[in-house]
């Protein structure tokens, strides 16, 4: 009998678990910087300096630190579930943590990519400077989905949480789109299992059961609950 399958959206809740900073906990601002400043278009063709030194900060800070309890519970689940991962972070703590199935709806901090040929991807864990190019020779440039710009990924996500028998929402207030209409497509049948701490107000979603609840301790109990559904 085949695993059911399991579709996990997760946020900026998960990762902040384990130390990361999000936008939003300095209100919008990062040093002094409006968010578009770094993270648009605009921005980035405006002062690409300020842009480069942003993720610069950000990728050194993924060096320190590591996977929490959240991470892990849904690695382990793998053993008995068909699990993909749809993250809206920009970090590597789902696979550090030994999650095999991950889609990075908004990119990667520790890749970049060409300005010139976007197809020109490349592992990068060191700072990224201006004068640093691709094999083509235009300058690099991180490989995260900003402000204004198509999330390339959201087509392989939707069509991930069209198959879900069952589907889990981690550390993301379900506001920022188009991640959040994720769970619209989902069939109503399905088992959905919102966790953060702050539940937002759904109208319409049928079979939604919400957890109050940090992804650490959250996501343990909803695993718990899964386990007795279909154990």
């Amino acid at each position: 009998m085949p695993k059911k399958k399991i579709v996990v959206l997760t946020g900026a809740g998960i990762s902040a678990e384990s130390g990361i900073s999000t936008f939003r906990d300095a209100g919008g601002l990062w040093e002094g910087h409006d968010i578009m400043e770094v993270a648009s278009p605009q921005g980035w063709k405006k002062n690409p300096q300020v842009v480069l030194e942003f993720y610069n900060l950000r990728r050194r800070q993924l060096h320190e630190v590591k996977p929490n309890a959240g991470h892990l519970a849904l690695a382990e689940l793998e053993k008995d579930f068909d699990v993909s991962i749809v993250t809206q972070n920009v970090d590597n703590l789902h696979e550090a943590a030994g999650s095999s199935h991950v889609l990075h709806l908004h990119g990667e901090l520790f890749k970049v990519r060409s300005t010139g040929d976007p197809r020109l991807i490349y592992d990068w864990k060191k700072d990224l400077k201006l004068g640093d190019v691709c094999e083509k020779g235009y300058q690099l440039r991180p490989h995260i989905v900003w402000f204004g710009e198509e999330v390339p990924m959201m087509n392989q996500a939707i069509s991930l949480a069209i198959k879900a028998d069952i589907f889990m929402v981690i550390g993301t207030s379900l506001v920022v789109y188009p991640a959040a209409g994720l769970i619209d497509y989902v069939e109503d049948v399905v088992p959905k299992f919102l966790i953060d701490p702050h539940v937002p107000i759904l109208h319409g979603i049928k079979n939604l059961f919400t957890y109050p609840f940090s992804a650490t301790q959250g996501v343990p109990m909803v695993i718990q609950k899964i386990k007795e559904m279909y154990g």
